[in-house]
Order: structure tokens, then sequence, then C-alpha cells
């Protein structure tokens, strides 16, 4: 079952996790390395000792797709999760790099969508700069280094996610179908650098199914887990739709899994509730299905909407509330 995953952890955290201090000032109980593993075969791993707040989740899903950069963005598509850390993040009301009330800077789908890419080439590499010119690269300027050699500045926008969808159409057997979000030169031009960063699509050309393993470098497992399990598990679906696949294993890695020591009490009437069966995540006929059309549509990637998805069978206990750390 898959909240007795989620729950399990959650035991063990509390068992064997410690407290530390963080940039939010709220204590957190935190255990290096943790796992868990879903069959989408078995049902869509949704949170069921609380009420899941599904749509907000489905719409921040979307808004990353979209590569959306501003809380206003987000709320329009049903998600408020963003307000404060545009607005309300004094470090962050301070960067110079915000354009202004809702701005999130690069984040999440910025990256995802639109990852800036350089190349600065020597200018007489003629090979090398038509090559990337091939590759789609345009030459934005010229500079001259501290030897004095004349180096050719080129740049494009890098849509990672397209790319792998591409790839598992025309080469399901690369073991390199992948995206992140951990742009090392951009964080200082984010609202919050991002937690889940790492997403790796593992075709089954054999089986016809199609895996996903997410690496989250922190997750706060009373509010965060919940949602990340939603967006994780509902890309793949799409994914899976869009390239004539099956979705199978979702399987999830936190780095440093931790629980706020303000959600103690959320988490404690959880683990009194006995969690109920798995519902199934269904999604809207007028996504088209590759394996059904045999035309390669990605441009639904952009055209999805919130109300594309939703729970089939989703049986839940009452909501609990518990306040987010900014």
């Amino acid at each position: 079952m898959a909240m007795k995953q989620y729950l399990d952890l959650v035991r063990t955290v509390l068992e064997q996790g410690s407290w530390q201090s963080n940039r939010t000032g709220v204590r957190t109980l935190s255990l290096p390395g943790a796992m868990m593993r879903f069959d989408l075969q078995q049902g869509f791993p949704a949170i069921t000792t609380r009420k899941l707040a599904f749509k907000s989740a489905i719409g921040e899903m979307v808004g990353f797709l979209r590569g959306s950069r501003s809380a206003a963005e987000f709320r329009a598509l049903g998600c408020k999760v963003w307000d404060q850390n545009a607005n309300e993040n004094s470090q962050w009301l301070a960067n110079p790099y915000r354009l202004g009330a809702d701005d999130l800077g690069s984040v999440y789908g910025v990256q995802w969508r639109n990852w800036p890419a350089y190349k600065v080439l020597d200018a007489s590499a003629t090979a090398m700069v038509e090559d990337a010119l091939s590759r789609g690269f345009q030459i934005t300027g010229t500079l001259t280094d501290e030897a004095g050699v004349e180096k050719v500045v080129l740049y494009k926008a890098v849509d990672q996610l397209r790319h792998c969808l591409d790839t598992i159409i025309n080469n399901p057997t690369d073991r390199r179908i992948l995206f992140h979000g951990w742009n090392l030169a951009q964080l200082d031009e984010m609202a919050l650098p991002p937690c889940h960063l790492l997403y790796q699509f593992l075709p089954n050309v054999e089986k016809r199914e199609i895996s996903l393993c997410l690496y989250l470098r922190s997750n706060d497992l009373g509010l965060g887990t919940g949602f990340n399990l939603t967006e994780g598990a509902a890309l793949l679906t799409l994914v899976g739709r869009l390239t004539g696949y099956t979705p199978r294993w979702f399987t999830y890695f936190i780095a440093d899994a931790h629980i706020y020591e303000n959600h103690l009490p959320m988490i404690e009437e959880q683990l009194k509730r006995e969690p109920y069966p798995a519902p199934r995540l269904l999604l809207s006929d007028r996504v088209p299905d590759y394996a059904v059309t045999g035309k390669y549509e990605p441009e639904w990637l952009e055209r999805v909407e919130p109300t594309d998805f939703s729970l089939e069978g989703y049986l839940h206990h009452p909501p609990l509330t518990a306040p987010m750390a900014v």
C-alpha cells in the first residue's frame, strides 16, 4: 500500500531523526537518505490520512510545465503555495533579481523548459562554432580572454523536458533521459532553489512501460511530500500518455527527509489514522494517447490543463493543516 510506505518513513524519522536548525528558524527532525518506491499499476500515491490538496498540486505541476515564474500564474492555475515565497520572504524581497510583485525568478519550470545554455569558443575554432550553430545556438557576441584570445559567445534556451520526450520516442533505450533544475549559475536568481531537482525517465521497450526516478535534496514530510508525490506520479502518467508507454515504477529519493517541529501535531494525528486504499489517476481523453493515435504531439506539455487530471476512488480522512516554513 502506497500510504504505508509514507507512514513508515514518518515513523522512521520520528524514531531515528535528530534535531537540526535551518534557514527558516523552525527546527526539524531530520534523517539523511530515504527512499520510497511505488507501483503505479497498483494505484496512485495520494495521501489518504488527511485530505490531499490535489488541485493545488496539479496546478503547480502545470505551472512548471509552462515554465511559469510568477506566483500570479500559479494562482490562476489553482495553486497558492508560491505566494509567501514570492511576496513575504525578506531575503527574496531584497534580491536585485526580483522583478516585482509575485515574481519568483528562474524557478523550477524556467529551468525545465528554458535552461539558459552558453558556449564560449575560440573564434578560430570554425568547426566547433559551426557545430554549435547547427545545434540551435546563436552567436550573441565576442570577447577577448586574459590571454588575448578572441572568443565567440553562443546561447540557446534548452527545453530539457521536451528533449526527454523526443529521446523516449527516438532512442528509448538511452539511459540518459533526464532533466534537472539545479542551475548553479542562477540559484541567486530564485526565490527558492529547487528541492525536487533531478528527474530520470526509464522506458522499458519490451514491456511498453515507463518508470521515473526522482531525487530531492530536501523534503518536508508534513506538507511537501504529498505535493511532490502527486506531481511526480502525474508527470510520469502524462509523459507515458504522450509517448505510448504505461506508467509503472515511481521511485522517490530524499537526501534530507525532515519533519518541522510545528508539524508534529499534524503528523502524530495522521499516524493514528488507518490509511485507505490508493485511488486511480485519470487523465482526460482529450490528451492524445500516442499508443492509440501513433501521432507524436509533445506540444501537449503546454496545452494540458489542471482539469485534465482527476482522482477516481479517492477516500481520505478529514483535512489537517500546518504552517509552511518560508
